[in-house]
């Protein structure tokens, strides 16, 4: 369900990640971590045009102008907006510990975006609040709740693992995002280790499953090793 279209989703992120970098200023590109951020981000960037290329849908990611930048606040958390604009916060960095794990991050924030899973929850958000209120109207006279539900729906400021998507669109981006780190020339069986490391993180910290939005550490694990054969088929070393 996107209620919103595209075009007014890629002008909102525009303008919410500008206010966000003036809050958040990035770090500089000369700091080794900012610059690996970029590198990674440049190559699953290109396996995602690579990926929609062979499958016809290159309009998908039409006006898609990719930036990453690192900020530096102690957050496990990182987020790609609509038109490709991705940030990574400094706390994740331990967490990911290698270049490889940081594309498996990389590839499933950009696979929500790509996937659109953020307007879907947008668009539930939008139905909740104002229910039968025109769409136009929603956005133009109730601008703090809409950027407020935007910002709730890529997970601005909130941790991975978060309320911020569905289990379903949870999966859909794990099995997206493997496959970009793939085609980037990153090994799959790395995004085992990272959730691995997740799980150690967040202290069993949880809810139960069927209680959460998410998928629990053992079934996500679970599921990306079981789809692990068909992502090696995009590898290449």
């Amino acid at each position: 369900m996107n209620m919103v279209p595209e075009s007014e989703m890629m002008a909102m992120a525009l303008t919410n990640y500008q206010e966000f970098l003036a809050q958040n200023p990035p770090v500089e590109e000369s700091n080794a971590d900012a610059q690996l951020v970029k590198t990674v981000g440049n190559k699953i960037a290109q396996a995602v045009e690579s990926f929609m290329k062979s499958k016809g849908l290159s309009s998908r990611i039409a006006g898609y102008q990719w930036e990453f930048n690192l900020v530096n606040e102690n957050t496990v958390n990182a987020w790609c907006m609509p038109g490709g604009k991705v940030v990574v916060y400094s706390g994740l960095l331990p967490v990911t510990q290698t270049e490889a794990a940081l594309a498996c991050v990389m590839g499933h924030e950009i696979a929500h975006a790509v996937a659109r899973h953020g307007n879907e929850r947008m668009s539930q958000g939008l139905l909740v609040q104002f229910g039968g209120i025109a769409l136009d109207v929603a956005l133009s006279q109730k601008s703090e709740l809409t950027r407020n539900l935007f910002a709730q729906s890529y997970g601005i400021s909130s941790q991975l693992g978060m309320l911020k998507y569905s289990r379903v669109h949870e999966s859909e981006a794990d099995k997206l995002g493997i496959v970009f780190m793939a085609i980037a020339g990153y090994d799959p069986h790395e995004a085992i280790a990272f959730w691995e490391r997740m799980a150690t993180a967040s202290g069993g910290n949880k809810p139960p499953e069927l209680l959460s939005t998410h998928p629990s550490d053992e079934t996500r694990i679970r599921d990306i090793k079981a789809f692990l054969p068909e992502a090696m088929k995009y590898y290449k070393q």
